[in-house]
């Protein structure tokens, strides 16, 4: 683990503002104690990943005689020691820094005897990638009593069978139509991409924010499986089946899946991630580290209504995918030998979700092949640089004669695997490039400026151009609004107490990582998961012109950004813009403002890049609200990176 890593702060933050799983843990844990204490026995309770020894001290307070807290990760567990100690806990709490699989039990030993309660939070969206399993399995043989009390005491995963053209379009890409000069033409996937079961990763996003227009639900919710942690666990590879009645016909193409806890044997305490259409009525609990699962299943499959459907979910040790069949396969078996299934076509090794989206969103592929058709000359010969890019196939199909990629267009299209700065005029046959293509995308970019590598890329092929040589896009610009989150900030707020423990030295760690990394960054968030409201007109702020090389000097920006609506000054959200030619242009953030409130829409298939202010300001509370953010970025061009400084 990088401490230093946004995910990882932001995760331990996000917990601590997590309400609900705090007030059902503490619920559970009272319980599970109660219940030791009235079979006249000491309770004594394993924590295993205590983070900062919360769940312990929620158990010491509730009268547990002794609690081992098992944390592998050092800084955490130093954290842990002294926040312990800060809420007066240390003769109760013990922190061992190690993998519970190390764990030694015995007069010698980390711990003196096994445990009788068990507490562990060990999961994550997908509830089992985090080696949860394999953690239980190990704790049951040899660190807990056998019997013993559990917290959570059951976990349980639900599915639900939909067509979604929007998801499905993350997992394969879709035929695109180009009106050429002598008719339509139809650019197709090959057989192997069209039949590639893909990869198992799991695609876990905020689904509460995926409107009901955008997903048919082909199935009533039902339970996939469940796992009892009170009782030893089997983390060996295995399968489950159900049978699901469709409700509607429909392409069955996508097995949305979450999971609950129930905290005690009888499930009156739960702690649910079912989305917004399960549970309408309970107000929505937030979240960042347990969202929802996306799989996709290896190819669709018609169905009509009132259809009896099998679906197996298959799981190793880590992960978990579907698969649907018509017909029944044999009964859930243990040990069950279980391939995952892996990508034949390379694309999904090469495009994220995101990228297959952007490559599938027609409007935008619309605006590549409006400016392709005004710069392409039958004899124009193109340089593409660009990641997996789809603009060599459209302009060979648009026109261009020559270019340097199943549409058999073995002879046009020439791959050439070198780098722009190791490009030789053999490698371009002598010719010189006529039109320099890029969308540009490239795989390793988190940052939207990261994508400026193209404008480096231009610099090295400089001497390859001709004259008179298209760049396209012929420039791009950088730009910035103030916003107010719904929820994001949580990630980055103190939090003080939490259920009435002490945790400042929790926040005092965050905050130190921070200045150590200097909080001048802005981090990738995909926006249009993490609602958000305007409270400045979006500003453009720097420009990039890739018909010139990469200048030697810095460029910097400084100006400020009226607050137009009252609320809270959360951050800045940065977003890059591509100018395709003169009038067409390609954005990767903010795509409109849809009302008075300020709310925003964002370009779902883009991370834009979220500086979060130190110091929030809330115009709400305060008369003297600041009435502008000024600001200064900064684009270094030896390193390709950009700060940025805002004063409120």
């Amino acid at each position: 683990f990088d401490w230093n890593s946004v995910s990882f702060r932001s995760r331990y933050a996000d917990m601590l503002h997590d309400k609900d799983r705090n007030v059902k843990y503490y619920q559970g844990i009272r319980a599970a104690v109660s219940r030791v204490k009235e079979r006249g026995e000491k309770a004594i309770v394993l924590d295993i990943g205590t983070g900062t020894g919360l769940l312990s001290m929620m158990a010491a307070s509730a009268g547990a005689d002794f609690c081992y807290a098992v944390e592998v990760f050092k800084p955490m567990a130093n954290a842990a020691v002294k926040i312990v100690e800060k809420n007066g806990f240390s003769d109760k709490i013990k922190v061992i820094n190690k993998h519970s699989t190390e764990v030694t039990v015995g007069p010698d030993g980390d711990m003196q005897c096994r445990a009788n309660i068990l507490v562990t939070e060990l999961f994550d969206t997908e509830l089992i990638g985090e080696g949860a399993l394999p953690t239980y399995e190990h704790a049951h043989k040899h660190l807990v009593q056998e019997g013993c009390e559990a917290v959570p005491h059951r976990a349980t995963v639900y599915v639900q069978l939909v067509e979604s053209k929007r998801m499905w379009s993350w997992n394969k890409l879709f035929p695109v139509s180009v009106e050429a000069e002598d008719g339509e033409k139809i650019i197709v996937s090959p057989s192997e991409m069209e039949n590639c079961p893909g990869v198992p990763s799991v695609c876990d996003i905020q689904l509460n924010q995926m409107p009901s227009s955008d997903f048919t639900i082909l199935s009533d919710v039902v339970t996939m499986f469940s796992v009892d942690f009170s009782k030893p666990v089997r983390s060996a590879s295995t399968c489950y089946s159900v049978q699901l009645e469709t409700v509607k016909p429909g392409k069955a193409q996508i097995v949305l899946s979450w999971w609950d806890i129930d905290m005690d044997p009888s499930g009156k305490i739960n702690c649910t991630m079912a989305p917004y259409w399960v549970k309408p009525t309970s107000a929505l609990q937030w979240r960042d580290h347990w969202m929802q699962c996306v799989y996709f299943l290896p190819n669709e499959e018609p169905v009509f209504q009132g259809e009896k459907v099998y679906l197996t979910a298959y799981r190793d040790e880590y992960s978990v995918w579907y698969k649907l069949q018509k017909a029944r396969e044999k009964e859930n078996k243990a040990d069950v030998h279980v391939e995952s299934p892996v990508c034949r076509c390379q694309a999904h090794l090469l495009w994220n979700r995101s990228r297959f989206g952007e490559l599938n969103d027609q409007n935008r592929t619309c605006q590549y092949i409006k400016s392709l058709m005004k710069v392409l000359k039958t004899d124009s010969v193109c340089l593409c640089i660009s990641d997996g890019s789809l603009l060599p196939v459209l302009a060979h199909y648009i026109g261009a004669k020559q270019f340097l990629k199943a549409n058999h267009l073995e002879d046009k299209i020439k791959i050439l695997e070198a780098r722009p700065e190791s490009l030789t005029s053999s490698h371009l046959e002598d010719k010189k490039i006529s039109v320099l293509l890029g969308e540009p995308f490239f795989t390793t970019s988190l940052l939207p400026w990261h994508n400026l590598y193209f404008w480096y890329a231009r610099t090295a092929v400089t001497m390859h151009l001709a004259s008179d040589v298209t760049v396209l896009p012929q420039s791009a610009s950088l730009h910035m609004m103030i916003v107010e989150f719904q929820d994001l900030w949580r990630i980055r707020s103190p939090c003080g107490t939490c259920e009435g423990f002490d945790v400042r030295t929790m926040d005092d760690m965050i905050k130190n990582s921070l200045n150590f990394r200097e909080s001048k960054e802005a981090e990738p968030h995909p926006l249009w998961e993490y609602p958000c409201k305007s409270l400045s007109d979006p500003q453009e702020v720097l420009t990039f012109d890739f018909r010139r090389t990469v200048p030697q000097h810095c460029l910097s920006a400084e100006g400020s950004l009226n607050l137009l609506r009252k609320g809270k000054s959360h951050g800045a959200v940065l977003w890059m813009e591509y100018h395709l030619t003169a009038d067409t242009s390609v954005n990767t953030g903010l795509t409109q403002i849809s009302n008075d409130k300020g709310n925003c829409e964002w370009n779902p298939h883009c991370k834009q890049a979220v500086y979060f202010f130190s110091t929030v300001i809330d115009s709400e509370i305060q008369t003297d609200f600041p009435s502008a953010v000024t600001y200064a970025i900064n684009f270094n061009p030896k390193t390709g990176e950009i700060t940025m400084d805002f004063k409120l």
